[in-house]
């Protein structure tokens, strides 16, 4: 069979269908997203009355392979990925991820997965290597048979709640003062961040904290974590409810790094840690009727956490920590072209005097690194922030992470030190990439890293990425009239 038909007939899957109909009953559903995700993060796909659900779960749908990269054209005014030329993905949803949405209880969502088409001369049906979430399952399931291990994560989304102006534009301000944790502020935009809690929780994500932090509109609302593909469905998911209430509330849900100059930009902080065993249980968040199949309220939960110490040090991780952390370490060059994947992702680096990840270093609880154990039995890559594609870095980690353990690697001695009075002190140790253009650079060096996106899925990014910088080394800029304006004579 082909991976299409594969998919299609695993087992299992026809009673989640069934169970999805009887959700769609259930719930007076009428209408359906069946939704995938592209090379930058964006969610794509196509509606589909609910009538069709059985043809559609079972022949899926087609769309343009270019999809993938957004339909975009490059600054030559080709189309990134694909040409015209190119066949028709097809799009199989995974019933398991089926729930409904809480700000229109007539439509439903699912995400899918993307197969070559079922009439094409070279592997007809099989997986479609550029879609980014397909991937990261594959990549999951290889890394746990290899190891026995599960990759869980858990991400600390900010993002900034910004005014506009009567005709849509933006005023360039945040909705609220830049001061981190008052609860002034935060009581500010209660209507909003009680709104996203509201369609969070409807749509499976455990909400457990949150607060302002220290830029103009800035909140920080995280939830459980769980396993790596699962977190990225939910950050994705997040994203689209924050834009749903933007809507409402007549602002803008900007995920955009550093809009503003001088304050803190919007990172996306990943923690980490990887597990043996563990079981999934529903968790029904308050729900007497489950606004979706019970796999979308579902959460993995305890096992053994391998990250934890194994001395009497609480401040080291255990051997696969620490080797996970050398597999890391080793790659963060390439990653930061995953983790920080926008030309303003920059800026954020550029800004030091904001705790900004620019170093190649690791030590406990120490922000100056990279990357930091965040606490016993977990670690916090930092140099990701709220623009980047959760299901290529998920995928990215678990493929250091299996170096890392596979070659036993050890990592360097962390460092406790400030890392700016290290450095003032003697030590040498290297930034990572300062722009999107030399980290494209160090990936494309990095054949482990590309190695987690196979195929036509790095030809995508790389095109997409190197297209994107190329655009803005072209571009004349607001500091370029400033600065070069009346310079002469």
């Amino acid at each position: 069979m082909t991976d299409l038909e594969k998919h299609v007939n695993q087992p299992g899957r026809a009673k989640l269908v069934k169970r999805v109909r009887e959700k769609i009953k259930e719930l007076g559903i009428t209408y359906i997203y069946f939704q995938f995700i592209s090379v930058t993060g964006r969610v794509v796909g196509k509606g589909i009355p609910s009538d069709h659900w059985e043809r559609t779960a079972e022949k899926g749908f087609q769309l343009v392979y270019g999809s993938t990269a957004n339909l975009f054209l490059d600054r030559h005014n080709n189309y990134i990925g694909y040409g015209p030329e190119a066949m028709e993905l097809v799009g199989i949803p995974d019933p398991e991820t089926f729930v409904q949405l809480p700000w229109d209880k007539r439509v439903g969502r699912v995400y899918c997965t993307c197969f070559r088409n079922r009439e094409e001369r070279k592997n007809p049906g099989g997986h479609l290597t550029s879609d980014c979430r397909g991937n990261l399952r594959i990549f999951m399931d290889e890394f746990q048979k290899k190891h026995g291990l599960e990759l869980r994560v858990g991400t600390e989304p900010e993002m900034m709640w910004l005014t506009k102006n009567p005709d849509g534009t933006p005023t360039g301000k945040g909705f609220s003062k830049p001061f981190c944790y008052h609860i002034d502020q935060f009581e500010s935009l209660r209507p909003v961040f009680m709104k996203v809690i509201e369609y969070s929780k409807a749509m499976g994500l455990d909400m457990i904290q949150g607060d302002h932090e220290d830029a103009p509109g800035q909140l920080e609302l995280n939830w459980t974590y769980d396993n790596v593909l699962r977190n990225a469905d939910r950050l994705s998911t997040y994203r689209q409810i924050c834009a749903q209430v933007a809507r409402e509330h007549g602002l803008i849900a900007c995920f955009m790094t550093k809009p503003f100059m001088g304050v803190s930009a919007s990172g996306c902080h990943t923690n980490m840690s990887l597990w043996t065993e563990g079981k999934i249980s529903v968790n029904k968040l308050g729900h007497k009727s489950l606004p979706g199949v019970e796999e979308v309220f579902s959460y993995v939960s305890g096992g053994k956490n391998t990250f934890m110490p194994d001395t009497k040090d609480m401040q080291l991780p255990g051997k696969i920590g620490l080797q996970s952390i050398a597999g890391i370490m080793k790659h963060l060059p390439a990653l930061t072209a995953l983790g920080s994947s926008t030309v303003n992702s920059y800026r954020r680096l550029w800004d030091q005097g904001f705790w900004a990840p620019v170093y190649a270093d690791w030590g406990y609880q120490n922000r100056t690194c990279g990357l930091r154990v965040s606490a016993p039995g977990r670690f916090e890559y930092r140099s990701v922030d709220s623009m980047h594609n959760p299901y290529l870095l998920g995928a990215a980690l678990l493929k250091a992470c299996d170096e890392g353990i596979s070659k036993k690697m050890v990592p360097a001695k962390p460092e406790s030190r400030n890392i700016y009075e290290a450095q003032k002190a003697g030590k040498d140790v290297k930034k990572l990439p300062l722009s999107l253009g030399e980290a494209l650079d160090r990936l494309a060096e990095d054949e482990v890293i590309k190695s987690a996106m196979p195929d036509e899925m790095y030809k995508v990014f790389h095109w997409y990425k190197n297209d994107e910088w190329e655009r803005f080394l072209g571009a004349t800029t607001q500091w370029d009239l400033d600065t070069y304006l009346d310079c002469l004579p």
